[in-house]
């Protein structure tokens, strides 16, 4: 059983997937949005910049809440040597979805952990390859006419309706949602944010 662990943990995050991810890890926390610009630097490669924006997120609410952990994250999917963020439009879901179709991307998560008061930062990326089978354009119509694809990276959710347009991913699943969980708990337990042990 995981004990209670005294300190305050903030996910810098609004996203409904990261918190469900890190829910289940048993941990209280609490989920704060980081306000920051999110664009793309020029010249600046996809590892680069998931590690870049996870650690602005993580130092945004680290800054005032110094005694916490903060733990952000970045994703993107990366295809023809472009970073592919969230569609603005229903317009841009379709292309980007099209773009995919029939295709092997990469989806690419940065991640930080900081607590300044104990002098504590970790900063890591983790890639997953995802291979879509064909989408015929009635499926993609279809699926942008949904609310699901417009707050995702690359225009689809893993865990959602578009599930059926993924023929095969290599690396973290969890990673393609958006927060990647092994990688994660295995910082959290090296810096002891987990005191596993049982209670009599």
């Amino acid at each position: 059983m995981l004990k209670a662990f005294p300190d305050r943990i903030i996910l810098a995050s609004a996203s409904p997937r990261r918190i469900e991810l890190l829910k289940l890890t048993g941990l209280a926390f609490e989920a704060i949005p980081a306000s920051i610009e999110e664009t793309a630097l020029p010249n600046e490669s996809p590892r680069r910049h998931v590690l870049r924006l996870s650690r602005e997120k993580t130092a945004f609410l680290a800054k005032t809440n110094p005694t916490s952990w903060v733990i952000g994250a970045d994703t993107i999917v990366f295809l023809d040597g472009e970073i592919i963020g969230k569609p603005a439009s229903r317009k841009e879901a379709e292309i980007i979805l099209a773009k995919l179709s029939g295709r092997t991307h990469e989806v690419y998560s940065g991640f930080c952990i900081m607590n300044i008061n104990k002098k504590i930062t970790i900063s890591k990326d983790v890639r997953s390859s995802v291979v879509f089978r064909q989408l015929d354009p009635e499926e993609i119509a279809w699926y942008t006419a949904t609310p699901e694809p417009y707050d995702k990276a690359g225009a689809y959710a893993i865990q959602g309706a578009s599930a059926s347009f993924i023929r095969e991913i290599k690396g973290s699943f969890t990673n393609v949602m958006g927060l990647p969980m092994c990688e994660i708990v295995e910082e959290l337990k090296g810096v002891g944010v987990f005191p596993y042990g049982s209670e009599r």
